[in-house]
């Protein structure tokens, strides 16, 4: 069972005072945030998700604390919420941003916008905006993509199909590493960032002429501040009601 740190209903921050955001502006906080979910992500977000535009982190269970008015949802559970969460975002015209590595899932058309963000390690995702805009050019080439992650991780790989659609890669040829022993002794893991890390590599080329690129995430990932930085591009931004890819965050220059 999760345990909710309380935090002070949204309606109490009226008054709260300005802060200066990335580029030194003085704002007053405004943004609403509601967390769905009950596992360790929902819970490492409502105790750490904070930014200048940020009035206040709260748990989906106090939803109805929340004025009408600038609300964000975060979906980051496993999609028993989901549907409820829709609806609330209807009703309310917030915007939905999605953690989940099956994001796409949701579906559909709706009347709000939806941002689709199965990794908000913003590194990572300004390495994938590159191989999206730029992977075409090694369509001739063998490639190669092997990831690995925590053994404890039982949910589809998402950052590594991302970049095996970036470079027209079958899925089903990802190789994926979840034995503590192989990802140690054979990929140079940490033993101490055993249970939970996320590494990629893709190989481009043959035994004769070849690119090797490799990314690590050691240790608790930014999730927080990473999503801090995602609604910041977001909020006081006037979205239409379609789905976005975090890429296309990157790319219009939000991010």
């Amino acid at each position: 069972m999760v345990k909710w740190t309380r935090q002070l209903p949204a309606q109490q921050n009226n008054d709260a005072p300005r802060r200066r955001n990335r580029r030194g502006k003085l704002v007053t906080p405004s943004v609403q945030v509601l967390i769905v979910g009950s596992g360790k992500l929902a819970a490492e977000l409502i105790e750490n998700l904070k930014s200048p535009n940020i009035a206040s982190v709260l748990p989906w269970s106090r939803r109805d604390e929340v004025p009408a008015g600038r609300s964000i949802v975060v979906h980051a559970g496993s999609g028993r919420e989901l549907q409820s969460a829709l609806t609330f975002c209807r009703s309310n015209n917030s915007v939905l941003i999605e953690l989940s590595t099956s994001g796409t899932a949701i579906g559909g058309t709706h009347p709000f916008p939806v941002i689709i963000c199965p990794n908000v390690n913003i590194l990572m995702v300004k390495f994938m905006a590159m191989l999206q805009s730029q992977g075409h050019l090694f369509r001739e080439y063998p490639k190669t993509i092997l990831e690995s992650h925590q053994a404890a991780k039982t949910s589809a790989p998402g950052t590594a199909i991302s970049i095996a659609q970036s470079l027209d890669v079958e899925p089903d040829r990802i190789t994926s590493i979840r034995n503590p022993v192989v990802q140690e002794n054979k990929l140079g893991i940490p033993p101490d960032a055993l249970s939970r890390h996320a590494y990629h590599r893709i190989v481009i080329g043959d035994e004769n002429v070849s690119v090797t690129l490799e990314t690590k995430a050691f240790g608790q990932a930014p999730y927080a501040s990473g999503l801090a930085r995602v609604i910041d591009s977001v909020s006081g931004r006037k979205l239409e009601p379609k789905a976005y890819d975090i890429v296309t965050l990157i790319q219009n220059g939000w991010l």
